[in-house]
């Protein structure tokens, strides 16, 4: 048995170097002189204990092994701040892990503000290093720019100094970060191509279907570049990742399966063409595709635990953020009726809520999301509510001064009511409650700020004698 173990050990002991091959081990000694003969550099401070950095490691090995032969050179690097980097980590006052930073030699140049993953930090770092629109001077830069698996826009002009161009070079220095741009006064390409003062967006050819087309040109007559980029880029169907969430915007459909284009570039594009087929028809909802692996939470807000089998699971948010779940299995005449109900309105929208209780008679009433409205927003009184979590020790040492609370005010105009923030979706913005969290305290809030008088209290929240006493 010993010789098999140690085989085993060695067997993944090649395999971890193999996959951070590409990073650049520093320390206090090497620093300096290893970054002076660099070009750019990307620099990791990491612990070893830091559970973000061993998330990222990966990531940052794929980038490294991604931008090999970029030109110009971009090396990425990594430096322990808890053994050989200490110096180091402090000179850059490094708090906390991991932290990147962006290095010309051995100049510090910026901290890193980009993707944490290795196609995102890729492709954000030839937007730092390099011109933010690269000169293509003949037939073979455009062949080499096109042969990406990214989007890219190439500007063709016959003068360098056009209105368009210089249109063109301002745009492209505001979206260096998201979008790979070049440009040509190359007569021959210019002849080649068939394009002369004007803009084409180039989309790449695993992303290609039949139902797009490839390219989209753009005419000075059109009107904003920027505009045609940002409503060309991702095509009907945008393939949604954690860097680039925040550019698809609601109303949004988006489809949830093994999105993976390293691994099965063919088999994405199967369910993501018949996606296309579909939502072509739809113009005025937004379409993605996402991984639902890296997306498991945002299926967890729907209900939904895991994706079973090999379909997409579609999920959707109209203009106003409320939820839809496409309940039939997936199909293309399935999909094509979830959009026709989704734009006629006629969809139940999805609530995250626990079950209505049986009984809700006590002085602190219990609000879920499919009771809220009747519970807290038009119960006809003020109300104050508590959202919670079950977990939180502070909302368990409040607890029983929340009960007693309700229990003073229940002969008041005024309901208390508390919420598990943890299972329910949130539906309105309340005014946030400022005040301290004693008995006391609670009351003199409700009684200066209720619509009307309290019976049992005055505005400063002082007992009032009931009137029969008054005698």
């Amino acid at each position: 048995m010993l010789p098999k173990f140690l085989s085993f050990l060695f067997l993944v002991f090649v395999t971890v170097l193999a996959e951070e091959k590409d990073v650049l081990e520093l320390t206090d000694e090497t620093f300096s002189h290893e970054l002076e003969r660099l070009e750019n550099t990307l620099v990791m401070f990491y612990a070893p204990w830091c559970g973000h950095c061993k998330r990222l490691k990966p990531e940052y090995a794929k980038a490294a092994e991604l931008l090999l032969g970029n030109d110009p050179q971009i090396t990425l690097a990594k430096v322990d701040c808890t053994e050989s980097g200490k110096d180091t980590c402090n000179k850059y006052s490094v708090s906390g892990y991991p932290t990147l930073k962006i290095f010309s030699r051995a100049d510090f140049v910026s901290d890193y503000n980009g993707p944490r993953e290795a196609a995102g930090i890729a492709k954000y770092m030839k937007a730092q290093v390099g011109p933010a629109s690269k000169e293509l001077t003949g037939e073979s830069c455009l062949k080499s720019f096109l042969e990406s698996d990214e989007v890219g826009v190439v500007g063709f002009f016959e003068e360098k100094s056009s209105s368009l161009a210089t249109s063109f070079h301002a745009v492209s220095k505001k979206l260096k970060e998201k979008v790979r741009f070049a440009h040509t006064t190359s007569k021959s390409l210019l002849e080649k191509e068939g394009h002369k003062n004007t803009i084409v967006l180039y989309r790449p050819k695993v992303l290609q279907n039949k139902f797009e087309a490839s390219t989209v040109k753009y005419e000075e007559s059109v009107g904003d570049i920027e505009e045609f980029i940002n409503k060309n880029y991702f095509g009907i169907a945008g393939v949604r990742t954690r860097d680039n969430v925040a550019e698809f915007k609601n109303p949004l459909v988006v489809a949830y399966y093994a999105v993976d284009y390293v691994k099965n570039p063919k088999g994405t594009n199967y369910w993501r063409n018949r996606i296309i087929k579909v939502a072509k028809d739809f113009p005025n909802l937004n379409f993605a595709i996402s991984s639902k692996d890296d997306f498991l939470h945002e299926l967890n807000d729907f209900g939904i635990d895991f994706v079973k089998g090999d379909k997409p699971v579609v999920l959707a948010k109209n203009a106003k953020n409320q939820k839809f779940v496409m309940q039939d299995e997936f199909s293309v005449d399935a999909f094509e009726k979830f959009l026709k109900d989704l734009e006629a309105d006629s969809l139940e929208a999805y609530l995250k809520s626990e079950a209505i209780p049986e009984d809700n008679t006590g002085n602190v009433k219990v609000a879920v999301a499919r009771n809220f409205d009747d519970i807290v927003t038009n119960n006809g009184k003020d109300t104050l509510i508590e959202f919670y979590a079950p977990w939180c020790g502070h909302c368990k040492k409040l607890a029983p001064v929340y009960d007693e609370l309700g229990d003073k005010l229940a002969d008041e105009d005024v309901e208390i009511v508390k919420c598990d923030a943890t299972a329910k979706d949130s539906k309105n913005s309340p005014v946030k409650y400022e005040g301290g969290r004693k008995l006391d305290d609670f009351i003199k809030y409700i009684a200066k700020h209720a619509t009307n008088e309290l019976k049992g209290f005055d505005r400063k929240g002082k007992p009032v004698k009931p009137k029969s006493d008054e005698l």
